[in-house]
């Protein structure tokens, strides 16, 4: 199942975008970063670099961040997210992932970031 396209970060200005000037909450192994969007609700981009693992382990991770977002939608409030998955990022698994979002959600739903 993907995320459907008004969920998603699709050009890489808005990549940029948000790295330069949003937010800058970290998790464990994952970096979250965001930006306020002006929309009703959030919209997530992955990045993970060659660093983290193969083709094969940045893939996994990066369906994990999906699910994980997935998830934990419904706690982050209506900001624009970049999610950086640091080179631990593949020890974490499934629920590890889950934890460092969610948590991220509620330190920005708080807005102490």
């Amino acid at each position: 199942m993907t995320l459907p396209k008004a969920a998603r970060l699709l050009r890489r200005r808005e990549f940029l975008q948000i790295q330069q000037r949003g937010r800058r909450v970290y998790s464990g192994e994952v970096l979250v970063i965001a930006l306020d969007s002006g929309r009703t609700r959030p919209r997530i981009g992955i990045t993970v670099s060659s660093k983290v693992a193969n083709a094969v382990g940045r893939n996994r991770v990066k369906r994990w961040v999906r699910e994980a977002f997935r998830a934990a939608q419904a706690e982050f409030p209506p900001v624009d997210v970049v999610v950086v998955a640091r080179r631990g990022a593949l020890l974490l698994g499934l629920e590890g992932v889950q934890r460092a979002l969610r948590s991220a959600a509620a330190v920005l739903a708080e807005g102490r970031a």
